[in-house]
């Protein structure tokens, strides 16, 4: 099932991975893969993803505990997105909120 992994980084080298709550439908976070983590999340069944900042693999919960169970992984249409589902223990967010999209900016009050 999992063929032709290298089709998501024809455009770079990193590829944003969409993680979204399998539950509920909520979207958790938006994070970015390489190859690498991307191999290691189908291989332990967790979420891994590449740091930009630390420049380094993460494995997502690893040390707060509020690990993402994999339940799929789907690319887009273009082979350069990645949607990643889970079953997420605890907070997505590291300030500790359960999504990382909390910090509403705009809604239409006409709806």
């Amino acid at each position: 099932m999992a063929q032709n992994l290298e089709r998501f980084f024809q455009k770079g080298i990193l590829v944003p991975a969409i993680v979204q709550e399998a539950k509920t439908g909520e979207v958790l976070m938006l994070a970015y893969m390489n190859l690498e983590s991307l191999q290691k999340t189908l291989e332990t069944g967790y979420t891994w993803f590449w740091s930009r900042s630390r420049q380094e693999l993460w494995n997502k919960g690893a040390t707060s505990g509020h690990l993402q169970k994999v339940v799929s992984i789907t690319g887009d249409c273009d082979s350069d997105t990645l949607l990643v589902v889970v079953n997420q223990t605890g907070a997505a967010c590291h300030t500790g909120h359960h999504s990382c999209f909390f910090d509403e900016i705009w809604r239409d009050q006409t709806i």
